[in-house]
């Protein structure tokens, strides 16, 4: 399945938490005006909950993410 180029750049919260290396979790994703999930990879392991940027698609419903937090909040906080 081709990538999805319409989901990079993209903020989503997991759902379920990854395993760095071992494996993936799931994310739910803001895109396209709605919300949808993907399976989700990331370097080090990130805890449920954890707010993440899609950084690649890997096609298939697979994307890439690190860990997020807005630089903003800390103005209006």
């Amino acid at each position: 399945m081709a990538r999805d180029e319409a989901v990079i750049g993209c903020i989503g919260v997991l759902l379920i938490g990854t395993r760095g290396e071992a494996g993936p979790g799931e994310v739910q994703v803001r895109v396209r005006g709605g919300s949808e999930t993907f399976l989700a990879w990331s370097a080090q392991p990130l805890a449920t909950g954890t707010e993440v940027l899609v950084i690649a698609s890997r096609g298939t419903r697979q994307v890439d993410v690190l860990a997020w937090s807005d630089p903003l909040d800390a103005l209006n906080g």
